[in-house]
């Protein structure tokens, strides 16, 4: 399988964008921002234009103590920092059609919560090794894809297509539309990861180590798997997990 964009120009680690107007402008222009910093209690006309602006992205903010601003760049931040993405985000939405149109069966993963950057970079390597389509991440309590994670997956991060959105229930809801059945893994069910035909078109959902997939999720899910276990330890890093299961789907699709 091929993914369906050209790779995203490298950078060797994430940019900062300080100040209200340059963050304003920023965003106009369509960089692709991972977060942005706000000063807490910080007012003003040109803060509610970034404001409103913001309220039509998908770009995760965080209100945060002017300390932090100031551990993060000694510079006239102006109470605004915007941390730029290393990678270029993605739409699902343009990505699903072009798998279909290629004719090829579509394969996407949807990492719900997953925080750890490292344990982000290794299953973005696992999935663009297994041909997988696209990754999709919630703009919240999500992990970081910053240096660290790049370096991790081995530079996949710039060939995989990731896609960030607000709610990924409304997602998924969007890729059931599209054909694809949604696959949670967890252990939360007897059915094995055996169980399901991902020869058909498939979105597979990985949760958090603590908490796991979120119920909204889970209960829209077509099929629940999880990974059997035979040993003392009853659990795998997500990452592992990952794998385990993205094998089983490329293993039914040979």
């Amino acid at each position: 399988m091929e993914n369906s964009r050209r790779p995203s120009r490298p950078k060797e680690n994430n940019e900062f964008v300080f100040g209200i107007r340059a963050v304003i402008e920023a965003i106009k222009a369509g960089k692709d921002v991972e977060s942005i910093y706000i000063q807490r209690g910080l007012t003003g006309e040109i803060i509610l234009e970034l404001k409103t602006l913001l309220k039509g992205t998908d770009i995760p903010v965080h209100n945060v103590p002017i300390e932090k601003l100031n551990r993060m760049t000694q510079k006239n931040h102006q109470g605004v920092i915007a941390v730029i993405s290393a990678i270029a985000f993605q739409k699902i939405e343009d990505i699903i059609p072009t798998i279909y149109e290629k004719g090829e069966t579509p394969l996407v993963l949807i990492l719900d919560g997953v925080t750890d950057v490292r344990n982000m970079g290794a299953i973005a390597r696992t999935a663009a090794c297994a041909g997988v389509h696209a990754i999709i991440v919630p703009s919240k309590n999500s992990a970081q894809i910053n240096a660290d994670a790049i370096k991790t997956s081995a530079g996949a991060l710039f060939t995989i297509p990731v896609c960030r959105h607000q709610n990924l229930h409304k997602v998924a809801l969007y890729l059931q539309e599209c054909g694809l059945q949604i696959v949670a893994c967890t252990e939360k069910t007897n059915d094995l990861i055996y169980a399901p035909d991902y020869t058909a078109p498939t979105a597979i959902v990985m949760g958090a180590e603590d908490e796991g997939i979120s119920n909204e999720i889970m209960r829209m899910a077509n099929h629940l798997a999880k990974i059997p276990m035979i040993g003392e330890i009853s659990s795998l890093n997500v990452s592992v997990s990952a794998g385990v299961i993205l094998y089983e789907a490329i293993r039914q699709r040979q």
